[in-house]
């Protein structure tokens, strides 16, 4: 009984990830962004710190979200893109 429930507590924990999108394209005006979604799944293991509630959709996303969050995180951490062009592929 004991394994059975802490197999579905896991199962549970990583049911979004298993979903999830390795990569995913957004198209903007200035040329389209690529996101490594399971690389950063992997490297921040807080799907939190983008999707407040919880895994899924996020709730606002847009340009001005994606500025301030992702860019915002890129400079705090010290990693990442944070230019026009280290996101905005032609």
């Amino acid at each position: 009984m004991k394994k059975t429930v802490i197999a579905m507590l896991a199962i549970a924990a990583f049911a979004g990830t298993a979903f999830a999108a390795d990569v995913m394209e957004f198209p903007a005006s200035m040329g389209k962004v690529t996101f490594p979604h399971k690389m950063h799944q992997e490297m921040l293991k807080d799907c939190k710190k983008c999707h407040e509630g919880a895994p899924g959709k996020i709730a606002g996303f847009g340009k001005e979200w994606a500025h301030k969050t992702c860019k915002g995180c890129h400079s705090d951490m010290g990693k990442g893109p944070t230019s026009c062009k280290g996101c905005h592929k032609s």
